[in-house]
């Protein structure tokens, strides 16, 4: 079987580096659109007169959700105007939804997050939801993003929660790549992890062990330290190559599980994922000590450890077959654990996740 990695053309990071945008732009055409928030046109691109007196750089704003909806409205402009990049610029659905909105019209896409939140601006795959905001389906583009441009002047001002939510999704990438490793299970690539991909994601879990408390110190303060540039890029350079090249499992499936309950659409797609990575935990008989490293992590940055803490505060046996079953249901990630995998075990899995965490907050 081969083995196969993708990576994104360029990643930038640093302060100020959005005003490299019209350079950047002119590498692949002259006609530029910049997909974003209400946010991002009110504010951020004021900011950077560079980008203000681009005169054929345009902005669109992004209405919230990417579904089939949108992306048909988005394609129509881009060709309408005759665009040559899209620029994606926001969080993980505005990524995602440029990302496919320019594979679909065949154009590159430069990615701008700005939050720290997901790992979606490096990877080449993207996820569609409803207009309801219900995981709908994933799609893969043909081409990984062209340039990844990461101002930390702009990561900075974004609210903590984003930052932390980010290290939850960088949680799970060494986890359920060493799963796929373990099960020689296709990465989102279709084929085995490299090497390079599985020292990547190690490299990203050691990476926010060791300087997730300090960068969420960091962002709360507003400034700009080593520690929050290590962790912005573990949470989107090396988890965004992680996942994609080793392998996705259990916490991303449990992920998209709690999306079909609606008290859950309120939290981050990261404080989700750290919920899956410990049910994956209990679902995989880890071991103690592995399980009380990442309990206490997620404890000291603010992850979610138990089912109150994403959105869902009265559990029933139902609710719980709602998620498992989504969560199982054929070509899931959660099939490239070990073993036969059921809703029941998820179920159980989900439980011991959560009486494990409310026990634990006893003793804090």
């Amino acid at each position: 079987m081969k083995t196969k990695a993708v990576f994104p053309g360029q990643y930038i990071q640093g302060q100020g580096v959005l005003n490299d945008l019209p350079q950047i732009v002119n590498l692949f055409g002259s006609r530029g659109l910049i997909l974003t928030s209400q946010t991002g046109i009110n504010k951020i691109l004021p900011a950077y007169e560079h980008i203000s007196n681009a005169k054929d750089i345009t902005a669109e704003l992004f209405k919230g959700e990417c579904c089939e909806d949108e992306l048909e409205r988005l394609i129509r402009i881009v060709q309408k105007d005759k665009i040559d990049v899209v620029i994606a610029m926001g969080g993980g659905k505005a990524i995602d939804t440029g990302k496919i909105t320019a594979d679909r019209a065949g154009l590159p896409v430069i990615v701008v997050p700005t939050i720290a939140s997901t790992d979606a601006p490096c990877s080449g795959c993207a996820v569609t939801y409803t207009p309801a905001g219900i995981f709908e389906a994933v799609h893969y583009q043909k081409r990984n993003p062209a340039v990844v441009l990461v101002d930390m002047d702009i990561i900075v001002k974004s609210p903590p929660r984003f930052i932390v939510a980010g290290m939850g999704d960088a949680l799970a990438t060494w986890f359920e790549a060493r799963s796929c490793n373990r099960t020689q299970s296709l990465n989102e690539c279709g084929a085995l992890s490299t090497m390079t991909a599985l020292n990547l994601a190690k490299l990203c879990y050691d990476t926010i062990l060791k300087y997730g408390v300090q960068a969420k110190i960091a962002s709360e303060s507003g400034v700009i330290t080593p520690a929050l540039n290590y962790i912005t890029e573990a949470n989107i350079l090396l988890s965004g190559i992680g996942f994609e090249s080793s392998g996705l499992a259990a916490a991303h499936s449990v992920h998209n599980g709690l999306t079909a309950l609606d008290e859950t659409h309120s939290y981050y797609h990261g404080e989700k994922v750290a919920f899956g990575v410990l049910t994956g935990l209990h679902l995989n008989g880890a071991l103690p000590e592995e399980i009380e490293e990442v309990y206490s992590f997620c404890e000291k940055v603010g992850l979610p450890t138990t089912f109150k803490e994403i959105g869902i505060n009265e559990i029933s046996m139902d609710k719980l077959k709602t998620v498992a079953e989504k969560a199982c249901e054929p070509g899931q990630y959660i099939h490239h654990e070990a073993g036969e995998i059921t809703p029941e075990k998820v179920i159980s899995s989900m439980i011991m996740a959560d009486a494990l965490g409310r026990e634990r907050k006893k003793s804090i």
